[in-house]
């Protein structure tokens, strides 16, 4: 396959041709956007390409998700009930947490927050308020509509079918990740992509400046282009086997290093959330699917054995098992360049977190959509990948940060994973988060496209830290004010959840309507 302009000098033109190393959920969540946008262009059609090999596996494991998704499929145009039904997804309100912060402790993550402000103060300060002046008050998952709405088993979307508390929730979905990728394949085929099946064996290079030119296949086949996305996973084919991006190690921070996957048979109630339940030696999740639950022990070989990690795994499923678990491993961490002259890693061959907060699809949007923000012409300006890597750099550490939080606030003892963890040294930046929030129940967000106020509340109080004051300005709002606000909230909220649908329910609508439209066309 010859490139178009061959002979052209870099910086000659624009990009005529993409290369995607990989499939995959990196791969194909690539290759749609840059197909929709520029394979049919009119004026400077751009050639898509994706090179996948059906002998190397994909690792599949992220099936949930956090509510940006629907930000990038909505970006896509697809349509939300056919979405549902081809991969078998359903609804994600949060995340509950069991036995984290010590055994025994249970508390939930919503996308959501805690009610409105009041005096132009955060709704948690307030509550950290009434709570002091009140032996008996409520968690404060009381006040999160997700929350309540998950441990109800309902949901319907926030429209004008849940008034008063529309604004207060959000949602992702849990879905199939293979499923995902081949719906998502259909759709960049659809516009124009092209899928190249092969094994590539070899990497050419430039002679002068170093550009990737060409990746050659078993068979003797050479794929030329103007840009390549790597999306060939951990081993980082072209950003680190090539190109040498360098890798930066971040086991210190977060100890697990191997997980065990399986899915199960689904259980009698599709709940509306993920689970994660720590275990001596780490964590397991738990993701409802139409059709199966995902299930997987994210753990540390230096505290457990994988026989022993299999065991815990396989016990603690809510239903039979429908194949053996799949041994996955990893080093948490993410390359010192993502973009190196015109290589652009995106998805595992970027970086890894492990999957305790969902963030791993939440990475590829926004790598894909910084891509387009500052898509370059062949040349590949230093200075576009520079603020790429800026970004994506600031992008991975926040949530490595917000991963570590968990592992950092215990008072568990009962093992010696949890006593390193109690015990390990943490970056200076969370260490500043935390000692913000413990003196005065404030958060200091260092990343505003990543986690907000309320996903730090609702950790850190569920972990177990009380902070020691609120905002003062709180105290200028008459107490009975304040307690009659919360016990009207807790009220509406209440009201609103019981005339919801079950989440089976409505999924099941969802994914008929999805059908039905399939069917239609």
């Amino acid at each position: 396959m010859s490139s178009p302009d061959k002979q052209a000098p870099a910086g000659a033109g624009p990009v005529r041709r993409i290369v995607i190393v990989g499939g995959g959920t990196a791969g194909w969540m690539t290759a749609a956007p840059l197909a929709q946008r520029l394979a049919r262009h009119p004026d400077q059609p751009c050639e898509v390409i994706l090179v996948e090999s059906a002998e190397i596996g994909t690792i599949g494991v992220g099936e949930a998700t956090l509510p940006t998704i629907r930000v990038y499929n909505a970006s896509l145009g697809l349509d939300a009930n056919d979405f549902i039904a081809k991969t078998s997804a359903s609804y994600k309100l949060g995340i509950e947490f069991k036995d984290w912060g010590h055994l025994g402790n249970r508390f939930f993550h919503g996308f959501g927050d805690y009610g409105p402000a009041l005096a132009g103060v955060g709704a948690h300060h307030h509550w950290l308020r009434l709570a002091q002046a009140f032996e008996q008050m409520p968690d404060i998952a009381h006040w999160s509509v997700p929350s309540v709405m998950a441990r109800e088993g309902k949901f319907v979307p926030p429209d004008e079918e849940t008034p008063g508390v529309a604004d207060a929730y959000s949602y992702g979905f849990h879905f199939d990740a293979s499923l995902y990728a081949a719906y998502l394949r259909d759709y960049a085929v659809a516009r124009g992509a092209q899928r190249v099946e092969g094994m590539i064996v070899g990497v050419e290079q430039h002679p002068h400046n170093g550009f990737v030119t060409a990746v050659r296949l078993a068979d003797g086949r050479r794929v030329e282009g103007d840009l390549f996305i790597d999306c060939s996973g951990f081993r980082g084919l072209l950003i680190e086997g090539a190109l040498q991006a360098g890798y930066e190690d971040w086991s210190n921070y977060l100890p697990c290093n191997s997980a065990q996957a399986v899915p199960c048979a689904s259980a009698p109630h599709l709940t509306p959330f993920t689970r994660s339940t720590a275990t001596g030696a780490g964590w397991l999740w738990r993701i409802p699917l139409q059709h199966r639950t995902g299930n997987g022990h994210v753990y540390s070989s230096d505290f457990i054995t994988d026989e022993q990690a299999g065991r815990v795994l396989l016990d603690g499923l809510d239903g039979a098992a429908l194949d053996a678990p799949r041994q996955i491993r990893f080093v948490t961490g993410r390359r010192r360049k993502s973009w190196v002259n015109n290589v652009v890693a995106i998805g595992l061959s970027a970086g890894f977190v492990e999957p305790l907060e969902s963030t791993s699809i939440n990475l590829i949007e926004t790598a894909v959509g910084k891509l387009l923000e500052l898509f370059p012409d062949r040349d590949c300006s230093p200075a576009l990948a520079d603020e790429f890597n800026r970004v994506m750099g600031s992008r991975y550490e926040a949530v490595r940060d917000f991963i570590v939080l968990h592992y950092k606030l215990t008072a568990r003892d009962d093992t010696p994973f949890w006593r390193h963890c109690a015990q390990m040294a943490i970056p200076d930046t969370l260490a500043h988060q935390i000692a913000l929030f413990r003196e005065t129940g404030r958060v200091a967000i260092l990343d505003r496209d990543g986690f907000a106020e309320p996903s730090f509340v609702a950790m850190m109080v569920g972990l177990g830290v009380m902070p020691k004051r609120h905002d003062p300005l709180a105290d200028r709002v008459d107490l009975r004010v304040v307690h009659g606000h919360f016990a009207q909230l807790r009220d509406m909220i209440a009201q609103a959840v019981a005339r919801m649908p079950s989440h089976g329910a409505y999924v099941t609508q969802q994914a008929a309507a999805g059908g039905l439209a399939r069917a239609a066309a």
